[in-house]
């Protein structure tokens, strides 16, 4: 299992748009093998469980991990997750946080859940953010070594340093013109 890519795949779950199961499907495009398993069922369970989840997310943003910890258990003990050992390559036993009885929605559910609550425990429960980007609202999971992302996206983090050079270029420019228009006396009063 792969908990870091487990935890990275619930931030994606939280951020995605999934209004039908064509979207599911959509989201899922790089595990087509689980496609033919979408039923009408996934859609409205993972619509529940990302509003269960995202307060962990803003906890951990908030850095109050008590909120995260507690939040976390909570959902592991609604979302029961049923681990296996898989043997579709003898070569290469693994586990899955699933059987094969689950649906998509019960599999997602699982990796996020184990995702999640490993990285809290290997990395602490402060990993998780939301975008500091003025108009967007996506969760991330940071990683980095010295916990310093603050954006979901390269594209957010450009768009938020562009924003940023512009306004100092801004107030240097005012600082400048400013700076160089005459001073004006007042004029001395005549009687």
């Amino acid at each position: 299992m792969d908990f870091i890519r487990y935890a990275e795949r619930s931030a994606a779950l939280v951020n995605a748009e999934l209004p039908d199961d064509s979207a599911l499907r959509e989201h899922l495009a790089d595990r087509t093998w689980l496609h033919d398993a979408v039923v009408p069922g996934d859609v409205a369970a993972l619509h529940a469980f990302r509003a269960e989840l995202r307060p962990v997310f803003e906890a951990s943003d908030a850095d109050d991990v008590p909120s995260v910890v507690r939040t976390l258990n909570d959902l592991l003990a609604g979302h029961p997750v049923t681990p296996m050992i898989s043997d579709h390559d003898p070569d290469d036993l693994h586990m899955h946080v699933a059987n094969r009885a689950a649906s998509v929605a019960e599999l997602l559910i699982g990796e996020a859940l184990m995702g999640l609550a490993t990285l809290v425990c290997d990395l602490g429960a402060t990993r998780l953010g939301i975008c500091s980007a003025a108009r967007c609202d996506h969760v991330f999971v940071d990683t980095s070594p010295n916990q310093s992302r603050r954006y979901c996206s390269d594209r957010c983090s450009s768009r938020a340093n562009v924003a940023a050079f512009r306004a100092r270029q801004r107030r240097a420019e005012q600082t400048r013109s400013g700076a160089h228009e005459p001073v004006t006396q007042p004029r001395a009063a005549t009687s």
